[in-house]
């Protein structure tokens, strides 16, 4: 028998695929990977010659480099805010369109859902014509609430909340819709048990809800993280990552480094730390998961 005929016919359907992962994703982190390790800069892309291997050097340099360590902090503050509060917010939005009482579910579903498919660049734009000290709008409804005007995106105490503000509003639309679907899987006899029991709303939300949208609460938890620690559009557009480096996130500090210094092999070392940054958090997450759902009863915790 020839070897074609040993060959499984799924894995004929699947090279294409396989082939196409393999050329677009493994094989630039593995030449980031390589690059990481390297000088490679401008001069690098000129000559040859002027590349070096300098190991570890590049994560070294990135340790002391308080320029990192601001954009870290950003970028952790960003998540640890911004993260909770777009869950609940989200959470809240599915709980009230699942609602008995509410109409026209579907167009309100589609409004809130409509910043999400809405070009970010567009939408930062848009923000930061809100925030304007003396036009925007935001300010204008402070004016008339006797409150003088305020530089949002000026004062570094509040570029980055500004920011949180407008990622909250983009992107709970998303995650909305996710929890809606979660909400929509729990069957109806638990909220029925739970009423005969003498459970109300907040103690049916508590007892049946949460613990049966934990699944979905993990998920939307670690996507979003994820989503936040890749910050970069938003301070980008709206204040390149200032003022006094207050909005500087690690993916634009990245960009800095890489396509406006052109510090490539250092760009490369950042986007690894970030890597095991995120990887790392996402397996905390999901052990601490797997942890909490064993202490669960059977049906809450499927």
């Amino acid at each position: 028998m020839s070897w074609r005929h040993r060959v499984s016919p799924a894995w004929w359907f699947l090279a294409p695929a396989l082939a196409a992962i393999a050329v677009f994703f493994f094989l630039p982190v593995a030449a980031s990977v390589l690059m990481s390790l390297t000088d490679f800069d401008i001069y690098a892309i000129a000559s040859r010659a002027n590349l070096r291997i300098v190991g570890g050097a590049n994560y070294v340099r990135l340790w002391h480099d308080p320029l990192f360590w601001m954009a870290l902090r950003n970028t952790v503050y960003f998540v640890a805010v911004a993260g909770p509060l777009s869950v609940g917010v989200s959470l809240a939005a599915a709980l009230l369109l699942s609602a008995k009482l509410v109409r026209f579910k579907g167009l309100w579903r589609t409004i809130f859902f409509l910043p999400v498919v809405t070009t970010l660049v567009v939408v930062a734009v848009v923000w930061r014509y809100v925030y304007h000290p003396r036009f925007g709008l935001l300010n204008h409804g402070l004016a008339l609430l006797g409150i003088g005007p305020i530089d949002w995106l000026g004062d570094p105490r509040l570029a980055l909340p500004a920011i949180m503000l407008m990622a909250v509003w983009k992107n709970f639309g998303f995650n909305m819709v996710i929890f809606i679907a979660g909400l929509q899987s729990i069957p109806d006899r638990l909220y029925e048990a739970a009423s005969i029991d003498g459970a109300r709303g907040w103690q049916q939300f508590r007892h049946v809800t949460l613990p049966m949208l934990a699944p979905t609460l993990v998920f939307v938890g670690v996507m979003t993280m994820i989503g936040y620690f890749q910050l970069f559009a938003e301070p980008y557009v709206m204040t390149q990552g200032g003022p006094a480096h207050s909005t500087l996130s690690i993916v634009l500090l990245m960009y800095q480094e890489g396509f406006r210094w052109w510090n490539m092999g250092y760009a490369a070392a950042l986007a690894f730390t970030l890597f095991a940054i995120i990887l790392l958090l996402t397996m905390t997450s999901l052990r601490f998961r797997s942890r909490t759902a064993s202490g669960l009863p059977t049906g809450a915790a499927r």
